[in-house]
């Protein structure tokens, strides 16, 4: 722990206390909140007094944003969401990537796009050398639309990843998770989208870490493979054709059907997963999914 760690820790304890529990309460509430936040810090000494309320709130979007990252997610990050105006029942999205030219030009201009789009809820601070941006989705505030408004704002040189779309503050972390680890991804594929996406590295976030990757391949990748019907064909055909070196022949051999069958069962699994076993890149990505759901499925019935 850092020797600033506990001012830090306070800082947030005295911001998340002060905030009332009435969550209609207006934007204008919320800066007189955290104006009287600065007034009481200064009344200690601290040495956030010289503040104004907009470099306070810049300071509460830092600690936010910083949580989240970390999983950080308790009643007082929902406080400084509530201090900010964001609804915890919001869906919401990141981008992230490095800025150009900097940091303080590239988040005036993300939330110049966002209020142009009809978006009041957009979260913008730094992680390392990164500029992450948290958006709420409201009127043409939308993932794609947003993502191709704010590009200009990060480095073109470098990868900029839209993440997941997900509901209120967890889902809020998990999406700048795996924006980020995303990014850290992003060298094992070629060439790198420009913007990726973070479900374009969904194996590779697994190997990194990110436990919203794994649960994304668990549940949904392996979990629509395998079914609910024990006696579905479907898992066993992607995973004996994976396991052939992508043969159908080799396939219709080992499950004793025509290669037709194969060829029609991996259109269907296609269809329901979303990904193709056909194409070398997305069968990484079942290949990935079935090791992952064997081995959850072994341990829980330790």
């Amino acid at each position: 722990m850092s020797a600033t760690q506990p001012a830090y820790d306070d800082f947030l304890e005295l911001l998340a206390s002060q905030i009332g529990e009435n969550t209609e309460a207006t934007q204008h509430s919320a800066e007189n909140s955290a104006a009287a936040q600065s007034d009481s810090l200064a009344s200690d000494g601290d040495a956030l007094s010289s503040f104004s309320v907009t470099a306070m709130d810049h300071r509460i979007e830092s600690i936010v944003m910083e949580c989240l990252a970390k999983g950080i997610v308790d009643t007082r990050i929902e406080s400084l969401f509530h201090l900010l105006g964001w609804r915890q029942t919001v869906d919401c999205f990141t981008v992230a990537g490095s800025p150009r030219p900097g940091f303080d030009a590239a988040s005036v201009r993300i939330r110049s796009e966002v209020r142009n789009l009809g978006g009041n809820m957009c979260i913008v601070a730094r992680s390392g050398t990164q500029c992450i941006a948290l958006i709420g989705i409201q009127a043409a505030v939308t993932p794609e639309t947003t993502c191709t408004a704010i590009l200009p704002a990060f480095d073109d040189a470098a990868p900029v990843c839209l993440g997941p779309t997900r509901h209120g503050i967890d889902g809020a972390s998990q999406s700048i998770i795996g924006a980020l680890t995303a990014i850290k991804a992003a060298p094992a594929i070629h060439p790198i989208p420009h913007p990726m996406r973070a479900d374009d590295v969904l194996p590779e976030r697994a190997l990194l870490g990110d436990e919203g990757a794994r649960d994304e391949l668990v549940l949904t990748v392996y979990g629509s493979l395998r079914g609910d019907n024990p006696d579905d064909p479907t898992l066993a055909t992607v995973d004996a054709f994976l396991q052939s070196g992508s043969s159908l022949d080799i396939t219709a051999r080992e499950l004793n059907v025509h290669p037709n069958t194969v060829r029609y069962r991996l259109k269907r699994a296609s269809e329901t997963t979303g990904w193709d076993a056909t194409d070398p890149r997305e069968a990484f990505v079942l290949q990935t999914a079935i090791a992952l759901g064997r081995i959850r499925e072994a341990q829980e019935r330790q």
